[in-house]
């Protein structure tokens, strides 16, 4: 946890941002596996831990702007329950730790929405992503639970929104001490993967790095020869010489700040002139995104400027023809690059997409292509000094994709198809850090994984 003041301050400005109401958060609960007692890794839902501080199931805490009041709800240790976990602080010494100087059991919560809402009181609550939340606030609000996801809040959402995304020094120092250890766990990665290697045993080595600080990864790890899947979860095939292994991973800090960060080096140790040409088109893509980001520039742009920078590449290599801006503009680019460039990075890997991604990474100025590819885009709307977020560009050759649009002419005038279909088995490329808005341009956070041709072909020498 933080200090009780960065708590503090984080309500005050919430407060100031929803006077005269009600905030109602209800934090997660503990999700069985496959029966009650044996549970999976709790994660605490982010907008509770980051305004109250608690990374504890069961709880939940409303804000009460017109009185100036926060009051935590949760369960007393019992001995019953010390037998099973040992002695656990009480419920006002948890709701100490982040300031706050009223608690309630969490019986008591029923009964205050209920005197809230006969006063004529309007409760405010942020859109709820799991089942068991959407059950709870149904309940709590005597209304059927199809019926919560329609009735949140849209004022309470962008005012959390507001302050989440801007991340404050601590913050940063948080998600720069989970790149660290990100970092070592690629570099292991890099030098694990031999020929006659199965991903899942390169798996189990960046994780077993992970587990010694007995932190969690902030999301699957994507590590496979098949880098053309681009959330390819499965980790059973035996690497070859020449391989192009795509590998995403990230985990997250004891505070629960996520790092999400791709490599792609080739098994053996060195690229071949095919791959060495896309991956520095890749390298070029990401390198130049960086450089173009700075507060007032839409995200949409730089994910649009990328796309150019690999038109113009591939266009030099035979895979496309014609206009670079016309090719960018029509979509016909995302055959070969068909996410989007990046998203906001925090608590959560996709920062906040839990509260709707088009109140998170979209606003009035700035709405959602239609295009394929560029509908995938999570963060379009301008960037602001303090954001955090991800550049990922790839390359792809998915058979598949290239297939059906080839089968229906789609593009035909822009798109080489006969030179994409001689990369069948290729795989794809990705590269990806993560990038602090500064107030004059961009710093990428972290020490640096090696990610030059020269670097990767360095490192897996060692």
């Amino acid at each position: 946890m933080f200090s009780a003041a960065t708590y503090q301050q984080r309500r005050s400005a919430l407060q100031q941002s929803m006077p005269d109401s009600l905030l109602l958060f209800v934090g997660n609960v503990d999700s069985p596996m496959n029966y009650h007692d044996n549970i999976f890794p709790f994660v605490q839902d982010s907008s509770f831990r980051y305004f109250f501080g608690q990374n504890q199931p069961g709880m939940a805490a409303l804000i009460d702007t017109a009185a100036g009041t926060t009051t935590l709800f949760g369960s007393e240790p019992e001995v019953a329950d010390i037998v099973w976990t040992g002695p656990q602080p009480t419920l006002a010494e948890r709701a100490a730790t982040a300031g706050i100087s009223h608690s309630q059991p969490y019986a008591a919560l029923e009964q205050a929405v209920a005197a809230a809402r006969a006063a004529g009181r309007t409760v405010h609550y942020l859109a709820p992503y799991r089942g068991e939340t959407k059950l709870e606030l149904g309940r709590l609000l005597a209304v059927h639970p199809a019926e919560v996801a329609a009735g949140f809040s849209p004022a309470l959402t962008r005012a959390v929104v507001a302050l989440r995304e801007i991340k404050s020094a601590e913050e940063v120092a948080q998600m720069e001490a989970a790149l660290a250890v990100t970092g070592a766990m690629h570099v292991a990665a890099m030098q694990a993967s031999r020929p006659g290697v199965v991903e899942h045993q390169v798996v189990g080595i960046m994780e077993g790095i992970m587990r010694r600080h007995d932190w969690q990864l902030a999301y699957p790890s994507i590590f496979s020869r098949r880098g053309e899947v681009l959330h390819n979860h499965a980790h059973d095939n035996v690497l070859q010489k020449g391989d192009l292994v795509l590998n995403d991973t990230g985990c997250s800090s004891g505070g629960g700040y996520a790092s999400d960060i791709t490599r792609t080096f080739p098994v053996g140790g060195r690229f071949n002139q095919q791959q060495r040409e896309l991956y520095n088109i890749v390298l070029d893509m990401q390198l130049q995104a960086i450089a173009a980001i700075k507060p007032g520039v839409r995200y949409l742009d730089v994910h649009k400027l990328a796309a150019a920078v690999m038109v113009e590449g591939m266009r030099a290599l035979g895979f496309f023809h014609g206009p670079v801006e016309e090719i960018v503009e029509s979509g016909a680019y995302a055959i070969a690059f068909p996410h989007g460039l990046g998203h906001q990075i925090g608590m959560d890997v996709h920062d906040m997409e839990g509260l709707g991604e088009e109140l998170v990474g979209y606003d009035d100025s700035v709405q959602r292509s239609p295009l394929f590819g560029l509908a995938y885009l999570r963060l379009g709307k301008a960037l602001k000094a303090g954001m955090v977020l991800t550049v990922e560009p790839g390359i792809y050759f998915i058979p598949a994709l290239i297939a059906a649009w080839q089968a229906e002419g789609r593009h035909s005038q822009y798109i080489n198809y006969a030179r994409f279909a001689d990369m069948s088995g290729f795989g794809g490329i990705r590269i990806e850090d993560n990038v602090l808005v500064t107030e004059t341009g961009s710093r990428v956070l972290g020490e640096p994984i090696p990610k030059t041709v020269e670097e990767l072909e360095a490192i897996m020498q060692m």
